[in-house]
């Protein structure tokens, strides 16, 4: 929980303190590049910190996440322009990718399937905390000018939780010998960074239809190709093709997709248009977006009620309807600003997030193993970082091509009238998002509830005390 706080309270500070940031660096059209280049360098290192997990053990990547991202909280709170501010970010997006992940996975390792549920709601809770700690933190610290401090904060968290994992966490895993599949890494790296380039620069630092778009859409489509063939023949790939073959994973795999896109696609807009449209304060724009984060930990912790009830693919979709109800409220009622509807469409789609993240997760972890629960796992988050990447930069795009034919300059800034068009695209394309999101949970084969000793069975504990399995 201490770890998770890390990520958590990293993503609820910053949204609060992006006008201020602007503000002091410049450089309104390139902030989505504060979100992206974090995911990108977090979604790249999820598979690799998950296979690498699988056979060197948890403890020494999640420790390995912590330095770097302790590293990369204090390199941002140094920044001088936001070319650096960029690059910093993404320091601290390696070190996430394998925070998250890792402490996900080191509760399925420990706890069964009826017991996890009310784990990963202890874990969701962190982000609930953080949603009320975070706009606070952040919104204090944007209003006294002392914005640096929302990176600052995260050192004494990392040695925190540095300290109680290596005196806490211990385990046994099984040395042999390993080959790491670097062409894999490199290739989805490339792949990955020229695809995101594309996305936010199109249209802003060059023409749609262009050379360098070219480049960048067809270089990195040629990546994933040749990324896809190298996976075939490594020893040990780092995003195993059999993860994507099998139709529990697969799908779900796509769902996590799909709330990446959604959560980032509020989490990054929603303190902007409020603060922009009618001016309310960082403070209660973040608290606004918290709501979404308040919403998650409730519905995550009851989710284990439901799916030992209705089973995996019936809580999911309950959790997708409510989801759909969030960015539809705001598309609708974006040209009337309100922070109380605000917070109740954030609400909601929290709530919708909590019936299919966790549910949707665990049916992945429990159908796997201990030796390919950290790949599953890995696989799954990775997703969940693609499309909030992804995401992210389709939304900026969108949003920075509205702003450009709409916007009119005030006071060096960007006119409400703009950022209110901007948003209201910005929340509609969320909506496609949730809804082709519905449309893959849809496609989740019907896993039986699990009941009885099948629910409360321990799992293998080579996460914790136990030999791994060869």
């Amino acid at each position: 929980m201490v770890t998770t706080a890390l990520v958590a309270i990293d993503a609820t500070i910053l949204a609060t303190a992006v006008p201020t940031l602007v503000e002091e660096l410049g450089g309104f059209e390139q902030f989505p590049w504060l979100f992206s280049i974090y995911l990108l360098a977090q979604a790249v290192s999820v598979p690799i910190y998950a296979k690498l997990s699988d056979v060197f053990g948890r403890k020494p990547v999640i420790l390995t996440g912590i330095g770097l991202f302790l590293i990369g909280s204090i390199l941002c709170g140094l920044a001088w322009s936001m070319p650096a501010l960029i690059a910093f970010r993404a320091v601290q997006g390696l070190g996430a990718g394998a925070v998250g992940p890792m402490s996900i996975t080191i509760a399925g390792d420990i706890y069964s399937v009826a017991e996890r549920a009310t784990v990963q709601g202890y874990i969701a809770s962190v982000w609930g905390a953080s949603a009320v700690l975070g706009p606070v933190l952040g919104g204090l610290f944007a209003e006294l000018d002392a914005w640096r401090w929302i990176f600052f904060v995260n050192v004494p968290l990392c040695i925190l939780a540095g300290w109680m994992l290596i005196r806490h966490f211990h385990e046994n895993v099984e040395r042999r010998a390993h080959r790491v599949d670097y062409l894999g890494a490199v290739l989805l790296t490339g792949a990955l960074a020229l695809l995101l380039v594309g996305v936010l620069e199109g249209g802003q630092a060059w023409p749609w239809l262009s050379w360098q778009s070219a480049v960048a859409f067809g270089g990195g489509g040629a990546l994933l190709i040749a990324f896809g063939l190298a996976e075939r023949r490594a020893a040990e790939p780092i995003l195993p093709m059999w993860v994507f073959s099998r139709r529990l994973l697969l799908t779900t795999t796509l769902v996590s997709t799909g709330i990446g896109a959604v959560l980032f696609g509020l989490t990054s807009y929603v303190p902007t248009y409020l603060e922009g449209s009618i001016g309310v304060s960082p403070l209660v724009a973040g608290l606004a977006l918290g709501a979404l984060t308040i919403g998650w930990p409730i519905s995550a912790a009851q989710s284990g009620r439901l799916y030992l009830t209705l089973g995996f693919k019936r809580t999911v979709l309950i959790g997708m309807v409510l989801v759909i109800a969030g960015p539809a409220l705001l598309a609708a009622l974006a040209a009337t600003p309100s922070v109380a509807l605000v917070a109740l469409a954030c609400f909601i789609s929290g709530l919708g997030m909590g019936l299919v993240a966790t549910p949707s997760l665990i049916a992945a972890q429990s159908s796997v193993p201990w030796n390919e629960r950290g790949v599953v796992t890995g696989t799954n988050l990775f997703a969940r970082s693609i499309g909030s990447a992804v995401g992210v930069a389709i939304f900026g795009a969108i949003a920075n091509d509205i702003i450009g034919r709409e916007g009119i300059p005030v006071d060096d800034g960007v006119s409400s009238e703009a950022i209110i068009a901007a948003s209201a695209a910005v929340f509609a394309a969320t909506l496609v998002a949730a809804v082709v999101t519905l449309v893959a949970a849809s496609t989740m084969p019907r896993t039986p509830a699990p009941r009885g000793e099948e629910a409360h069975a321990a799992p293998d504990r080579a996460g914790a005390d136990a030999p791994a399995p060869a």
